[in-house]
C-alpha cells in the first residue's frame, strides 16, 4: 500500500538512480525477521533447507550489501551478484530501463560490481546470521581466461556461500554465452568443481532462455554427468516480443512480464529433458503467487524474482508466499516437494 503511494515519485527518477536509492534505504532500515525455518512451504534442495521457495534473483544486490534486509522482507533465499574477480564499471550509462507499459525491465549493466574481495569481506562480516545465501559468480569482461576467472571466484566464495551460481547466460558481456556451448561448458564445469573444496557448497548453473532444443539436451546431459546440483532457468532474454514502451528497442536483456511465457516454456523443456533428475529453479516473469505456483507445478523446486519488485514493491515476497500456501492447500498438496512437476 505504502509503495503504491511512493512509486510514482520513484519512477520519475532514472532507473539506475532509483535502484541505488533503494539499496541505500535497505541498508539504513531496521532489519526484519527472516523467514522461519520449517514453515509450511519449507523445501529441501541440493541438501539445503529453504524456509520457503521464493528467492531474490541475482542482479538486485550485485555487491552483497543488503542480503539481510532482503531476508527480512520474507525471501526464503537471496542470490547476490554477479560478482567478478576484479572490480569493473560495467557498460556505459544509461544501461537500465523501465518499460512501465509492459511491466518489464531492460538492462545492459555488464557485471558492474566492486570485485570479489570487497564482496567477500562484506559476506564475512555477516558472521553467523541466518539465511540461505547464494553467490552468483561471473568473469571480467576483459579477462584473457574466463574459465580461470570462474575457478578463482569459486575458490574465494565457496567457503562463504550456501550455494554458488555459475552465470554464463548474461547477454551483456560479449562472448559470455558462448560458454554454454558443449565443449566450453564441460571445461568450465570441470574447473569450477575442481576449485570447489569438498562436496559443498552446491553448484548451480544459470542458463539463458534463448536456447535451441539441442542446447537444452547438451546442457542437461553435461550438468547431470558433472553432478551439478541444480539449473537456474532462466536469465534475461535478447528476444523482443511485442512491447509497448518507448524503450522497447534498447539493447540488453529483457526481464519482467514479457519473459514469463518464454521462461516457463524453457523450464518445461529442461524438466522434460532431465526427467526430474536434477532440481530446477524457475526465474523470469514471476510476479504473483499464481506465477510461482505454475513454475512449481511445471517442475521448479524453487523460484526467483527481481523485476516484479520494481512494480509491486518490497512486500512482494510475503504476498507470494501467502498466496502459494493457499494454492498448495487448494490443490491438495502437503508440501512444495510433493507438487513439483505435477502439472
Amino acid at each position: 500500500m505504502v509503495y503504491s503511494l511512493i512509486r510514482p515519485a520513484l519512477f520519475t527518477l532514472n532507473a539506475e538512480r532509483a535502484h541505488g536509492l533503494t539499496i541505500r534505504a535497505l541498508k539504513a532500515l531496521p532489519k526484519g525477521k527472516p523467514a522461519r525455518p520449517g514453515g509450511p512451504l519449507a523445501v529441501r534442495v541440493a541438501g539445503t533447507d529453504f524456509p520457503n521457495p521464493v528467492g531474490m534473483a541475482a542482479g538486485f544486490d550485485k555487491d552483497a550489501e543488503v542480503a539481510d534486509a532482503l531476508f527480512g522482507l520474507g525471501f526464503g533465499f537471496v542470490e547476490v551478484g554477479s560478482i567478478t574477480p576484479r572490480p569493473q564499471a560495467g557498460n556505459p550509462k544509461p544501461r537500465l530501463f523501465r518499460l512501465a507499459e509492459d511491466r518489464a525491465v531492460i538492462n545492459r549493466m555488464g557485471f558492474n560490481n566492486g570485485g570479489g574481495e570487497a564482496a567477500a569481506a562484506r559476506i564475512r562480516a555477516r558472521g553467523t546470521r541466518p539465511g540461505v545465501l547464494g553467490i552468483n559468480i561471473g568473469a571480467n569482461k576483459d579477462s584473457e581466461d574466463r574459465i580461470a576467472d570462474y575457478a578463482a571466484m569459486t575458490r574465494l566464495m565457496a567457503p562463504l556461500a550456501t550455494y554458488l551460481a555459475v552465470n554464463i547466460s548474461s547477454p551483456n558481456t560479449p562472448g559470455l554465452r558462448a560458454l554454454q556451448d558443449e565443449s566450453a561448458l564441460a571445461d568450465l564445469l570441470d574447473a569450477v568443481l575442481e576449485a570447489r573444496s569438498g562436496e559443498r557448497p552446491p553448484v548451480f548453473l544459470k542458463v539463458a532462455p534463448d536456447l535451441e532444443p539441442a542446447d537444452v539436451e547438451a546442457i542437461t546431459r553435461i550438468a547431470m554427468d558433472k553432478g551439478l546440483d541444480a539449473l537456474i532457468v532462466s536469465n534475461t532474454t535478447i528476444a523482443r516480443p511485442a512491447l509497448k514502451s518507448s524503450h522497447a528497442e534498447e539493447t540488453g536483456g529483457l526481464s519482467g512480464e514479457p519473459l514469463r511465457e518464454v521462461a516457463l516454456a524453457m523450464l518445461r523443456n529442461f524438466r522434460r529433458e532431465s526427467g526430474g533428475e536434477i532440481p530446477l529453479i524457475g526465474v523470469g516473469g514471476i510476479a504473483t503467487a499464481a506465477d510461482a505456483w505454475q513454475r512449481i507445478r511445471a517442475g521448479a523446486s524453487l523460484v526467483q524474482l527481481y523485476s516484479a519488485m520494481v512494480y509491486r514493491g518490497p512486500g512482494i515476497a510475503r504476498d507470494i508466499v501467502r498466496g502459494m500456501e493457499q494454492l498448495m492447500r487448494r490443490d491438495g498438496f502437503a508440501s512444495i516437494a510433493e507438487a513439483v512437476g505435477t502439472e
